[in-house]
């Protein structure tokens, strides 16, 4: 039976390359927030929904989603972040279970997820928690350099997700990821070798 890792951090923690870097091992990954993304994209299963619970102001005039203009209506609205969350939720829940499908046989694999710890139904689609962590400031500069964004709004993005030290309570592991790509790639390669080795007889 798979054992299934949670993946977690927060934004610019880097935890997109540290899935990148089990891919490269072999190890089956689920990004959920590929799967949003494919919900949402033209012609996207969420769509409907969305355009009837939110409003036709957040799609363009061709009917795509204005990603820009729903990312500003939740920071500004809380309860329009409840709403899209009741729609995308149990969707993607219902993607990842498929997939998870996919891999009977895998000694384990990964199901990445930024908000895992904020979201209980995600939660208990794993059996431990894997969190990428780094400093703020190393954050705040990691999304400087790939976004544009300005440190205010990357601080407010910061700040609307769970602190580092409530996340880190829920870790079965932690990575420390405050060097470069090849220290990454070493201590994921280290904590595969310790999956492997561990979770093979479970």
């Amino acid at each position: 039976m798979t054992v299934w890792i949670g993946l977690t951090g927060g934004i610019g923690s880097g935890k997109s390359q540290a899935a990148a870097e089990f891919v490269k091992l072999g190890v089956p990954h689920i990004d959920a927030d590929a799967l949003s993304r494919c919900l949402t994209a033209d012609n996207g299963k969420a769509l409907p929904t969305i355009r009837e619970t939110i409003g036709a102001h957040v799609f363009d005039d061709k009917g795509r989603l204005n990603r820009t203009a729903l990312r500003e209506e939740v920071f500004r609205r809380p309860q329009i972040k409840a709403i899209l969350e009741s729609i995308m939720f149990p969707l993607i829940l219902e993607e990842i279970r498929l997939q998870q499908a996919q891999y009977p046989d895998a000694i384990y694999g990964i199901i990445d997820v930024p908000l895992l710890v904020e979201n209980p139904p995600f939660l208990a689609l794993v059996q431990r928690v894997l969190v990428v962590d780094a400093d703020e400031s190393t954050q705040i500069e990691r999304v400087k350099q790939r976004s544009g964004l300005s440190e205010e709004e990357i601080r407010r993005i910061i700040r609307s997700q769970i602190s580092c030290r409530e996340r880190l309570l829920y870790a079965d592991d932690v990575i420390k990821n405050e060097g470069s790509l090849t220290e990454l790639a070493e201590k994921i390669q280290r904590l595969h070798r310790y999956y492997i080795h561990t979770l093979k007889a479970v």
